[in-house]
């Protein structure tokens, strides 16, 4: 009965902190029946245009199609992200989701100690045994992973089309192997246009920090268009906010990553490599709601329209239509398997 009691006021301590822990702390929605579904949001919560928006706009769309319940937790620092998904697991949740890379090692660890509670990680890391082969993840987790690296070829392409100018730009937030992929791929496709172009890549960081510094993010944008560069693609949350800044003040271009962040800076956002994250989250609640959720590795990229790059109305007069030819036949043709677009630098 002790020890009841202690987990009890041990839950109840976690819930409590993790109401103060990020602004918004936990948003509860209530419906008897309805299959329960808790995400912890990652670095930057929401507001970030980007990709913790992504994951709650598949939340949203969830709720008003299928009709689950939603918690949300915004963690504050690490030690409440782990406590977060702890909270929801120990809660009973039906499902749990952990958004972003940095939760990979927590979801690991919970799976396994609540196995009747199913996991997903929105790019959750994989690990590799000596021989490298991948270790899979444990079976109530789906590892929902994404191949930024061939959406990241095309706008790569396009800005080298589109750009105006022999030097490209890349701004990271985290130097990781994550954010490589996005690097990977842009490199690949500017090279694959404009062999004589050079690309200037910088990061904000080397920890979760560097996801939100926007002034990093202008520091470092506004020393890249000074240099002769004339569009840049940022791979950075938050961080790119300073990225759209430094594109407006000095009139150049901007790509946009996740989603659509045109309206960071209108008239200054050449496109956006699109990111299904929204969709990953959905398809995971749909599957645990009826009854097909499985673990394993599920990997999104263009033939699966998990990745890809905006063209639309709002951005279309920036791109020569003899661009967008080029990079949609460079689409079909990775596709195709025609083209392997790198995934490390």
């Amino acid at each position: 009965m002790k020890k009841l009691f202690a987990v009890a006021l041990a839950l109840a301590l976690v819930h409590t902190a993790l109401l103060f822990a990020g602004g918004r702390g936990v948003t509860d929605i209530s419906k008897p029946g309805a299959t329960d579904v808790g995400i912890v949001l990652d670095v930057g919560g929401r507001g970030d245009k980007s990709f913790n928006d992504g994951a709650y706009k598949g939340a949203d769309s969830a709720v008003k199609e299928l009709g689950p319940n939603i918690r949300f937790i915004e963690p504050g620092d690490g030690s409440d992200r782990e406590a977060g998904l702890r909270l929801l697991a120990a809660e009973g949740m039906d499902l749990v989701i952990g958004v972003g890379f940095i939760f990979t090692d927590d979801i690991t660890t919970l799976a396994k100690e609540y196995p009747a509670v199913s996991f997903a990680g929105v790019d959750y890391a994989l690990a590799f045994d000596d021989k490298g082969n991948i270790i899979p993840p444990p079976p109530n987790v789906a590892a929902l992973k994404f191949r930024e690296e061939e959406g990241s070829f095309l706008v790569g392409a396009l800005a080298a089309l589109a750009g105006n100018s022999k030097k490209i730009g890349f701004v990271g937030g985290m130097d990781i192997p994550l954010i490589h992929k996005f690097e990977a791929g842009y490199r690949a496709g500017v090279k694959a246009v404009c062999p004589d172009c050079t690309v200037i890549a910088q990061y904000a960081g080397v920890t979760p920090e560097a996801f939100k510094n926007p002034t990093k993010g202008k520091e470092l944008a506004l020393s890249q268009y000074q240099s002769g560069v004339n569009v840049i693609f940022h791979a950075s949350g938050s961080t790119g906010l300073g990225v759209f800044e430094a594109a407006r003040m000095k009139n150049r271009l901007a790509i946009g990553v996740d989603s659509d962040q045109n309206d960071d800076a209108p008239g200054h956002v050449l496109t956006s490599m699109i990111k299904g994250v929204d969709a990953s989250v959905y398809d995971a609640i749909k599957r645990v709601q009826n009854g097909s959720f499985k673990g394993g590795i599920y990997s999104f990229g263009l033939a699966e329209d998990g990745v890809g790059y905006v063209y639309d109305d709002r951005n279309k007069a920036l791109i020569p239509d003899a661009a967008r030819a080029r990079v949609e036949q460079l689409r079909r043709d990775i596709i195709a398997g025609r083209i392997k677009v790198p995934s490390t630098r």
